[in-house]
């Protein structure tokens, strides 16, 4: 018999016997049990709702640099999904996307409702995604060296992260100022 049921009612087959009505309460013991586990849950359903969404990549089929981005975005925990596409079809789907020319790079992706474009830091996304700002998307502009995917982080040149906002206007969203130089 079900612990937590309010209410069960048993008929025999043939109908011909009364129905029964037997009425289950939980025991002191079993009702601390349950409220219990529930204080335990609550806070761990919050962390369900942290979990990073996933993110679908549109890129060129030959590109390394793309595939070594996804690599890292799998590594911070995104879940991925990847689209080859041919580069008329690729520029097409940026135009779409709302990417202003001068930000366009080698690969875009999907992800909350955001574009990404070219090698943002998993960090930065993350926080577009927590934040949730009027905007639709960022992007970094060309394919700085030492970016996510395009070589040694100690070695990095200078490089914004932009946002976009919906009226396309950009200003930076983060900056990472040449390796080795400190802020």
């Amino acid at each position: 018999m079900d612990v937590f049921a309010c209410r069960t009612k048993y008929l025999d087959d043939d109908r011909k016997g009364p129905a029964v009505d037997d009425k289950v309460r939980p025991s002191r013991r079993q009702l601390l049990i349950l409220v219990s586990s529930s204080i335990v849950a609550t806070p761990l359903a919050g962390l369900a709702d942290d979990t990073t969404p996933d993110i679908h990549v549109v890129k060129d089929p030959q590109c390394g640099c793309c595939n070594a981005w996804i690599k890292i975005l799998e590594t911070e925990g995104f879940g991925v999904t990847t689209e080859d596409s041919s580069s008329s079809l690729l520029t097409e789907f940026k135009i779409e996307s709302g990417i202003p020319k001068d930000m366009m790079s080698c690969h875009t992706a999907k992800v909350d409702g955001y574009f990404i474009e070219g090698h943002v830091p998993a960090s930065d996304i993350k926080r577009l995604i927590a934040d949730r700002p009027d905007a639709l998307g960022l992007a970094v502009p060309a394919m700085p060296y030492g970016s996510p995917g395009m070589g040694p982080e100690d070695e990095r040149e200078a490089y914004d992260v932009f946002i976009v906002r919906t009226d396309g206007a950009t200003e930076v969203f983060q900056h990472y100022p040449k390796a080795g130089i400190r802020v």
